[in-house]
Formats: C-alpha cells, sequence, structure tokens
C-alpha cells in the first residue's frame, strides 16, 4: 500500500516588515481583520471628512506619501485621528494602501492625486489639522523646475487649508530646496527648524529619510504653525509677490530617487 505524501510546511505571512533593515509601522493582521483604505474616485467637489471616515476627528494629510510609511504609523498612534494621504504615483500608492488594509486602519485612506490640486478643489478651507511633505522631488532638469510642489501659491493653499494654528510639517534632503524653503515658508507660517531626527522614528519618518540617514546625509527638517493674520485673499496676494523655486537642485542626489 503507497503512503500518501505528507503536506509540505504552510507558507507563512511575516507579520513584521522591513525596509533597508528598518521595521515597517505595525504588523500584519490576519486577513479576516483587513479594511479598505482605497479612495479610488475623488469627489466633483470639495471633501467631507466625516461622510468619508464615519465620524468627526481631526484629519491628517500626507502629501507625497509615497508608500505610506509615515502615515500607517500615525494612524496606527493615533486612532483619534483621520489621515488622507496622496501621490502622483499609482505604483506607490498601491504599496502604501495594501500595507494600511492589512494593518486593519480604519482611519486611513490613500488616492492618486497631485498634492496642489488635492488642496485647490477637494480640501474645504480650514478643516485639516496638520499637512506633512516629506522630500518633495526637486526636479533637477530646468525644463521640470515648473513641477515643483513647495511654491508660494502651493504654501497659501496650505494656509487656507489648516485650522488657525495647525501644522506644517516639511522635510527634505536637497540643500537647494531647503534654502528656498527657509525663505518662503516663514512668510505664512511660525516656522521652527527640527533640531536632530524625529522622536518617534529615529531611524526615518519616510523610506527616503531612512536611505539619507543610512547614507549620512543631512536631513533638514521643519514644522511651521499657520498665522492667524491672514485670510485666504491676503495669502493669495501674498504668494503674488514672493519668488518661484528656481533654485538649482543638488544632482549628486538624483541617484538616491530611484530608492525613494
Amino acid at each position: 500500500m503507497t503512503k500518501e505524501p505528507r503536506p509540505g510546511p504552510m507558507k507563512k505571512l511575516s507579520a513584521i516588515e522591513h525596509e533597508f533593515g528598518v521595521p515597517f509601522p505595525g504588523v500584519i493582521l490576519e486577513p479576516a481583520r483587513w479594511t479598505q483604505t482605497a479612495l479610488k474616485a475623488m469627489p466633483a467637489g470639495q471633501l467631507h471628512w466625516p461622510e468619508l471616515f464615519g465620524r468627526l476627528a481631526p484629519v491628517v494629510l500626507d502629501i507625497g506619501c509615497g508608500n505610506g510609511r509615515y502615515l500607517i504609523s500615525s494612524a496606527l498612534a493615533r486612532p483619534d485621528h483621520d489621515h488622507l494621504g496622496v501621490d502622483i504615483l499609482p505604483v506607490v500608492i498601491r504599496y502604501a494602501r495594501k500595507r494600511g488594509n492589512q494593518r486593519g486602519c480604519t482611519n486611513l485612506k490613500f488616492a492618486v492625486l497631485g498634492g496642489h490640486e488635492l488642496l485647490e478643489k477637494h480640501v474645504p478651507p480650514h478643516s485639516v489639522a496638520e499637512i506633512h511633505c516629506y522630500h518633495p522631488q526637486p526636479y533637477y532638469d530646468p525644463a521640470q523646475i515648473h513641477r515643483r510642489l513647495i511654491t508660494p501659491s502651493f504654501l497659501a493653499l496650505v494656509h487656507r487649508a489648516l485650522v488657525p494654528g495647525g501644522l506644517f510639517v516639511i522635510q527634505t534632503d536637497n540643500p537647494g530646496y531647503w534654502q528656498y524653503i527657509r525663505a518662503v515658508v516663514p512668510v505664512f507660517f511660525d516656522f521652527a527648524e527640527q533640531p536632530g531626527r524625529w522622536p518617534d522614528a529615529p531611524q526615518g519618518r519616510t523610506r527616503r529619510e531612512i536611505i539619507a540617514l543610512q547614507k549620512k546625509l543631512p536631513v533638514f527638517r521643519a514644522v511651521a504653525f499657520a498665522r492667524r493674520e491672514y485670510s485666504a485673499a491676503e495669502a493669495v496676494a501674498l504668494a503674488e509677490t514672493l519668488p518661484a523655486p528656481t533654485f538649482a537642485a543638488d544632482r549628486r542626489l538624483r541617484d538616491l530617487d530611484r530608492f525613494a
């Protein structure tokens, strides 16, 4: 009588993921506890936060969220806040959604969308508690400079979106971008440079920051709070007086973009 072959050991899904040796926030749950974090279609007009998340809570935006490392970490650490991340690259949003789903985050959504479009068309004025922007693309070629995200008009939209005193967090490893940020952001916000690494993520809040730190590159960080004295119209008028981001980006950092 022939013996039935024994089934091989079942492949177990690792509960903890790593990137460049750094654990990704949270653990992968059993599939029955997964959620849906995809925001597949934006409304024709403004978002209604209680409708999107099913409750009224402070809203956190991550513009250029990449694979969602920071936003997922924040959603897990702050279940009393709601989170929306956007990026123009569908592939990174697919990774972000998958990881958010697997961690059971009900206070988290991701969408493929540009940051300027999000703030201009879909975010109600004075409705967001925090806006985060980590390592915006500096675009090295002169023909692409117009695509840079941090401009005076974008900062006016950030100011409009935030509640009075709301938080704007910005970070880059590009010296030219940093000098521009230091010149224009304080016009709209009370600006403070962050000394040293983020206490909640000393190895890096984002994939790009992890890579930069491991390569011993300087990372420039700031926290800023929206000033109360500007109306939306005044902020727009002020933006028109400020210079565009025409700085020369450091091309030595270009090779890092394929990892981030």
